[in-house]
């Protein structure tokens, strides 16, 4: 028995697209659309309405704030246009300004009555955050927007002991903004790694997901422990308490990228791996 399938007025079948997005955020007041216009998906929304001549609503993997930056945002839409990927990816860029751009499209089956259907945000099983940071006595302009920057020395070692009290699932409400909203707390921290590549810091954190401003607080905090602020144990300290207060400020956005988000093999998205991402910032 076939499955059942929407159809539009002209007969034909309505099918689920899937986008890679990529994105240099600096210039956007986040992901989220605003009535200014002036967000990624604003922008992504206009290019799919000029190129396929109808409305087109989005729906991403996760919003990412003002100046943070997308290697590889994930965002579904439904549509009946008959187009292949390299068109849709073609098309859709003319329209997209040139800081958004969408790297790949994949096709996928949409069954109106099961619930099996490829969703970009609830069929995620984890997202995955890379932080850059230049550590020099002096800023450089190169890297103004691309990177965080503390002109304190840190020392990396304290920071990966100070990150392994995160690991496993927890109440992240420390790391928490204010304005989050989040049905839950708890988080599942997969894995954190801090990396120093000369002048460059990368922090890499894995996590079922993230709250609002979580990566940019533990980002913070962990410098706390980096520059001899805090001892390592302190970062246990913070989490138990369950107090934004008590952890370190919210850390600039500019370094800040969504490298990732992972789903099972069955979509067959044609994703890049982690090793991927990190040679790709490797050349910013």
């Amino acid at each position: 028995m076939l499955a059942p399938v929407l159809f539009f007025g002209n007969g034909v079948a309505v099918k689920r697209l899937v986008l890679g997005v990529q994105y240099d955020g600096g210039s956007w007041q986040g992901w989220q659309t605003q009535p200014s216009g002036n967000t990624v998906q604003d922008a992504l929304e206009r290019a799919l309405q000029q190129f396929t001549k109808a409305e087109i609503k989005t729906t991403c993997a996760g919003r990412t704030d003002a100046g943070v930056h997308g290697i590889e945002q994930v965002v579904h839409f439904d549509c009946d246009l008959v187009r292949e990927p390299y068109s849709w990816v073609n098309g859709v860029n003319a329209f997209l300004p040139a800081s958004v751009a969408v790297q790949w499209v994949k096709e996928l089956p949409l069954d109106t009555e099961s619930e099996d259907n490829f969703h970009a945000r609830f069929s995620a099983r984890a997202r995955t955050y890379h932080y850059i940071l230049h550590n020099a006595a002096i800023r450089s302009p190169m890297w103004s927007g691309r990177a965080g920057w503390t002109f304190r020395a840190l020392d990396v070692e304290r920071m990966r002991a100070a990150a392994t009290h995160l690991l496993g699932e927890h109440d992240f409400s420390a790391f928490r903004a204010s304005g989050c909203q989040a049905k839950t707390p708890v988080k599942h921290m997969y894995d954190i790694q801090v990396r120093r590549q000369g002048e460059m810091i990368i922090f890499t954190l894995r996590a079922s997901a993230f709250l609002h401003h979580m990566v940019r607080n533990i980002v913070g905090s962990l410098i706390f422990v980096g520059t001899g602020k805090r001892e390592p144990e302190w970062m246990g300290e913070v989490l138990a308490s369950m107090n934004r207060e008590i952890a370190a400020p919210t850390f600039m956005p500019d370094g800040l990228y969504l490298a990732r988000i992972d789903y099972e093999d069955k979509w067959g998205l044609p994703q890049r791996d982690l090793v991927e991402t990190l040679a790709f910032l490797s050349f910013l």
